[in-house]
């Protein structure tokens, strides 16, 4: 985890004193049902709860002895609890306490990060709303395509972060289970009632089958859909950066008083904001491919993954908590140039309409092969003259096209807001659905 990417509520949630506290409120739980279920004294239950502390130092400390991590807690919270202590952890595993501990983690990041979206979706709403008709140039391969508005373009990002929100919805549902069923997962030594108990005080579901560990396909899919999130990311960031080249300058981050852009330039005013989320994405796309790997641990089990989720789990949730938090900002600071987009948009001298020529002449009578050649042979003149010659004027001029087309039917497909006849339709489909 690095601090200069992380925000405190999430990093909170994998800070060693927030870990320990899980794992006691696990053991405490688990006692509680042995207890109900007289296998152990209700009083030493009683006694984890009124007694039961730790310390992170004490805890490392005795770690570095015994090489085990579970077993040095377990051991120092007995030294608070005095000999009551011996009834924790009967029946259970190692596992038990970890992976129990690591769903409830990544269940709470889930939350964190549900938020953040939330935020991010009300902040690409209000700018899809206040652009909803302002037109700019759609673009294919980079390539002046068709005109589209501004509004349209952020109500598909709309759409996609939340499509993103269901699924980590669904990722969170799946990851969010609890193993107590000891070792080897064949509850030998303890009652499938405690998991049920400790489950329900957790908050979380039961493991049909634990085997030792919690099958790590559900942690896959939860890395993964936090890797498909980060893409989404990129996506709109990279978009931003292309808009504020300064060949296309439609729009740009907000640079605020006294920002400098260069060392060097004191006139650049850069993409930094999102240049950044582009990095960020990869740094949580990172995890997918380890967290893939460790589904396919040995037998009942192996601690191979381990070592891959001590670094995954709050790497991957506290960067991505960051850049959706990052990303909002930059939308809700976007500064658009409406004129800039419509400058651009008219660049090309009208090729921007061509489509509905070659539209206009095949429903004229005109083959589709030679409405394509009689509209491309102007259109490339206007294209190798920069924009400087005019698309309406020379196909006005063409007498192959005057022959089935009225110059008043032509300037008629020159229309700009034939375009955006369906936008409501779209923004209903988007926002209302």
């Amino acid at each position: 985890m690095v601090p200069r990417y992380a925000r405190p509520a999430m990093t909170a949630l994998w800070e060693p004193e927030a870990k320990f506290r899980i794992w006691f409120e696990i053991e405490a739980h688990a006692t509680d049902a042995l207890a109900d279920l007289g296998v152990v004294p209700k009083e030493a239950a009683a006694a984890i709860w009124e007694k039961g502390a730790f310390e992170v130092d004490r805890i490392d400390a005795i770690e570095a002895e015994v090489k085990h991590d579970v077993i040095a807690f377990l051991t120092n919270v007995a030294e608070h609890v005095g000999p009551e202590a011996r009834f924790m952890h009967q029946g259970m595993t190692s596992s038990d306490v970890l992976d129990t501990c690591l769903a409830v983690q990544l269940s709470r990041a889930a939350d964190i990060l549900i938020d953040d979206l939330d935020k991010l979706l009300n902040a690409l709403k209000h700018k899809a709303h206040e652009h909803k008709l302002t037109p700019t140039i759609g673009r294919s391969h980079g390539i002046h395509a068709e005109p589209v508005t501004f509004g349209l373009k952020l109500a598909g990002y709309y759409a996609e972060f939340s499509r993103n929100r269901d699924r980590l919805i669904a990722a969170r549902s799946d990851i969010a289970t609890c193993a107590i069923s000891g070792a080897v997962g064949t509850f030998a030594n303890i009652d499938p009632r405690v998991e049920a108990h400790v489950a329900e005080k957790m908050g979380l579901s039961i493991e049909p089958v634990s085997t030792q560990v919690i099958p790590r396909d559900r942690h896959a899919m939860f890395f993964a859909t936090l890797g498909v999130i980060a893409s989404s990311i990129e996506r709109l960031a990279t978009e931003v950066r292309h808009l504020q080249r300064t060949e296309v300058l439609e729009a740009e981050e907000y640079f605020s008083p006294g920002q400098k852009g260069s060392s060097a330039m004191p006139h650049k005013r850069n993409p930094v904001l999102t240049e950044n989320l582009t990095g960020l994405a990869r740094m949580v796309r990172s995890a997918v491919i380890p967290a893939m790997e460790n589904v396919a641990l040995w037998h009942e089990r192996d601690i191979s993954h381990s070592s891959v989720e001590r670094f995954i789990g709050p790497d991957a949730t506290i960067t991505l908590d960051f850049a959706l938090a990052r990303l909002t900002g930059v939308v809700e600071k976007l500064v658009v140039y409406p004129e800039r987009m419509l400058k651009n948009l008219n660049k090309m001298g009208g090729l921007v309409h061509s489509q509905r020529v070659l539209l206009a002449l095949t429903q004229a009578g005109v083959s589709r092969e030679d409405a394509y050649r009689l509209v491309q042979r102007n259109a490339m003149k206007v294209w190798e003259s920069d924009g400087a010659l005019s698309l309406l004027e020379l196909l006005k001029a063409d007498s192959e096209v005057t022959a089935a087309l009225t110059p008043e039917q032509i300037e008629e497909r020159f229309d700009l807001d034939y375009h955006f006849k369906h936008v409501d339709t779209i923004f209903d489909r988007v926002f209302n659905a």
